[in-house]
């Protein structure tokens, strides 16, 4: 695992996640790693009420957004020393974040915490569980705060 080369750190641009970022910048500093910022689109299978259905230029647009929103993120947070690549996904997030991590041989993932209690974490589950539970590779959690219920 040491000396870390490769940081993948998933971000769906909340501050839990940016916490998380923070943690990551340092590590690709310590080590002169590189850090994969990444960001996963969920994927929304929707029944139509109406007309109206997803076009795959819907999803198109959606992953120019983020990867814009990737741009500035990295622009306004990440040390210029650090090389980074950013990546965009599409899927269940706690499954493209595995799968990335296994594709990037990442030598360790760092991923925020939503601090979840109670009825909500029972209803939405948790990513970072399922991150730390089917990594390839370590897994290092930055925990937010629990809000309350």
């Amino acid at each position: 695992m040491l000396p870390l080369r490769k940081i993948l750190c998933p971000t769906d641009f909340s501050e839990p996640s940016y916490k998380a970022l923070n943690a990551a910048n340092e590590l690709s500093l310590h080590f002169s790693a590189t850090l994969v910022l990444v960001h996963v689109l969920p994927l929304v299978i929707d029944i139509p009420t109406s007309a109206d259905f997803y076009t795959p230029s819907d999803v198109e647009t959606a992953q120019a957004r983020a990867k814009e929103e990737l741009r500035e993120v990295v622009e306004k947070r990440i040390s210029e020393k650090v090389r980074i690549r950013t990546k965009v996904v599409v899927g269940d997030p706690g499954d493209e974040i595995v799968r990335t991590a296994a594709d990037e041989n990442a030598d360790i993932t760092v991923i925020g915490t939503h601090g979840l209690t109670g009825w909500r974490r029972f209803i939405f589950g948790s990513v970072a569980e399922k991150v730390v539970r089917l990594a390839p590779c370590p897994v290092l959690t930055i925990q937010s705060p629990p809000k309350e219920d």
